[in-house]
């Protein structure tokens, strides 16, 4: 008896109402043929049949809600499933010969909430190759983060379906591996659950889209062939409408090249050129970037600060706080404690616009935004506000280890409510920050310098750094601009105003 349950439904999603059930209580059912549909407050979520066999009971009923990993119904395997589906369709037995091994999909992974794409980047095997299970198959690239597909099962690859360079969509077939002895000789023809093309079925097929995807498309008033479906067989899914009718109501953008025609170049130059693709990543950053420049009204004030105290406080406990904690104590957490500190007295630094409403939030998600072979991340600490300097540095630790290594998830660069960019680690002295949409402000911090100052009356030399705060003039004003950053200033100027909330 294998179980069906529900699948990981995204970021904060933690339940679901069941729409639909496609099957019903004793009909046979094959790998990956879709059993039900659920729905969640953002999107609709198709769930498959684990295994081949017979449903045996549905223990979620639709218009039940249910909760992630929550039992949907059962699967029985074994002698009495094939019966059934050969008298339905005998042909689709053929691919899988009693005496051969089982042909095994390899399916493009779940990819994230409002993640509908992504593009192959390397296989790590080849056709005839040889894996074993959870052996890692080959590298997929979104918009956001890198995606590792592991083998679901061990046998041979015996079929690419999507190469390096293409663009794959969600739940989309990758490959075929044969499980198994003799699995190799049945597998290049496992035509049963190859992938049509999106759209509603090619001649002769009888694909109907779920019942939710049918309601938003007629509320929506588009019609089926307006529609790319990235469901199993081509199915339309409630996304793939709302995606459809965003589409609509957009005008297609000039293509850069139009607007911005690369400048003539010699036959010589252009010998010694390399012309490389941008990473989906790279591309997503540029896009990011401009679109803040195009919609937010950024404007960026400076101050410098006097690192005396926080380093003498750090060079003095640093190896104690190793010690007990197991982490380095290092500057980031000072001006994460700071930043909090200051968004509390000015909340629209940490608050973002919606239409035209502006939406307060009363717990501070910081971004940490860290520099990687693959291009700029931006990983989340979530309430931040909450946590001692030792939880900060831990995280950021974690999490910028995971940034280098490219194992960030996406819901882990989600969510954050403000941003602090460190270019001072690159040696960078002054720079002015980008917001990080729909975020209102980014704290940049610098190299730290030697540089003589007047302290009482008196010239000393005090190891200074320039802090540049970025923020949307449409939400915040320039006094609490300058506020926010003078109340940073001041708490790391005098480390005691944090631990006393001055």
């Amino acid at each position: 008896m294998t179980e069906v349950r529900v699948p990981t439904l995204g970021e904060s999603v933690t339940e679901a109402t069941v729409a639909t059930w496609f099957k019903k209580p004793g009909d046979s059912v094959a790998v990956d043929e879709m059993l039900c549909e659920l729905e969640t407050d953002k999107v609709t979520v198709e769930v498959p049949s684990p295994v081949a066999g017979t449903l045996s009971d549905i223990v979620a009923n639709e218009g039940d809600t249910v909760g992630v990993d929550a039992l949907l119904a059962n699967i029985s395997e074994g002698d009495s499933a094939p019966a059934p589906k050969k008298a339905e369709a005998p042909k689709e037995e053929a691919p899988k010969p009693a005496s051969g091994g089982a042909s095994v999909d390899v399916m493009v992974p779940t990819l994230g909430e409002s993640v509908s794409e992504a593009t192959v980047s390397t296989w790590f095997k080849k056709v005839g190759d040889s894996v074993t299970q959870d052996e890692m198959l080959c590298e997929l690239e979104t918009d956001k983060v890198s995606v590792e597909v592991p083998a679901p099962a061990a046998g041979t690859l015996t079929e690419i379906v999507a190469n390096e360079g293409d663009t794959v969509q969600a739940n989309a077939k990758l490959a075929v591996i044969s499980a198994g002895e003799g699995a190799a000789a049945s597998a290049p023809k496992d035509t049963q659950y190859e992938t049509p093309p999106a759209g509603n079925g090619g001649p002769g097929k009888d694909i109907k889209d779920g019942p939710a995807a049918e309601k938003a498309m007629a509320e929506a008033g588009i019609s089926r062939d307006q529609v790319t479906g990235s469901g199993k067989d081509g199915r339309a899914t409630k996304a793939d409408v709302a995606a459809a009718v965003k589409a609509a109501s957009q005008p297609s953008a000039p293509a850069p090249a139009a607007s911005a025609p690369r400048a003539p170049v010699s036959a010589d130059d252009a010998a010694r050129e390399e012309r490389v693709k941008m990473t989906r990543l790279r591309q997503t950053i540029a896009r990011r970037l401009k679109d803040a420049q195009n919609t937010a009204a950024i404007l960026t004030t400076y101050n410098e600060v006097d690192m005396t105290e926080v380093m003498a406080l750090r060079s003095e406990y640093k190896d104690l706080f190793e010690k007990k904690h197991g982490v380095r104590l290092g500057f980031m957490s000072f001006f994460t404690k700071a930043c909090c500190h200051a968004l509390k007295e000015v909340p629209e630094v940490n608050a973002e616009i919606d239409g035209t409403d502006i939406v307060y939030k009363n717990f501070v998600h910081m971004g940490i935004a860290a520099g990687t072979p693959q291009g700029l991340v931006v990983p989340v600490i979530r309430d931040a506000d909450a946590m001692s300097f030792a939880e900060i540095e831990k995280a950021i630790n974690e999490k910028g280890k995971r940034a280098r290594d490219g194992k960030l998830s996406m819901a882990e660069m989600q969510g954050g409510t403000f941003t602090i960019s460190n270019g001072g680690v690159y040696g960078s002295l002054m720079s002015s920050p980008i917001l990080n949409p729909p975020q209102s402000g980014i704290l940049g911090m610098h190299k730290i310098q030697d540089r003589p100052m007047v302290i009482n009356g008196e010239i000393k030399i005090r190891p200074m750094m320039y802090l540049a705060l970025s923020y949307d003039h449409r939400i915040v004003d320039g006094k609490g601009a300058v506020t926010f950053l003078v109340r940073v200033k001041e708490a790391l100027e005098d480390p005691r105003r944090l631990l006393m909330d001055l």
